[in-house]
């Protein structure tokens, strides 16, 4: 299992930080060789259901999600989402925060815990590492584009 967090501050108001870092199809733009895709209706809520496909042809794998915490922010209070991970290869969960940070700014937590059900806990370690550098990247460029 790997376990890790992400932090960042950003010159965005809670109510735009929460709308690009909750616009499920975007996160697959912004993921290496995934592609993101919402099975239910909009808007998001609890129940909200999507799928991310990772990889190429026959190496590609479903990584499917399920929103089950969905209290967006106002201007002055934080937001929370938790996605919990139902795929037969990746299960955990992730966290989703946003909350007044320092001069007007948005305080981004992204908590997240996988594990992959190939890999051996050995590769936790390894796995931990490279979720950081992919999903830390994810973040900066969702929240860097509108």
């Amino acid at each position: 299992m790997a376990t890790f967090l992400l932090e960042r501050t950003v010159p965005l108001p809670l109510p735009e930080a929460w709308r690009r870092l909750t616009d499920w199809p975007r996160h697959g733009e912004v993921v290496p060789l995934t592609r993101v895709t919402v099975t239910t209706p909009p808007p998001t809520r609890e129940g909200t259901r999507f799928v991310a496909r990772s990889g190429v042809g026959p190496l590609a794998f479903d990584d499917p999600m399920e929103v089950t915490v969905w209290q967006p922010p106002t201007e002055d209070t934080p937001g929370r989402c938790r996605l919990d991970k139902r795929g037969r290869i990746v299960r955990g969960w992730a966290e989703i925060e946003v909350r007044p940070g320092p001069g007007g700014r948005t305080r981004v937590l992204w908590r997240e815990e996988l594990r992959v059900g190939l890999l051996p806990g050995p590769f936790d370690r390894a796995l931990e590492r490279g979720s950081v550098v992919v999903f830390g990247r994810a973040a900066n460029r969702l929240l860097r584009r509108p």
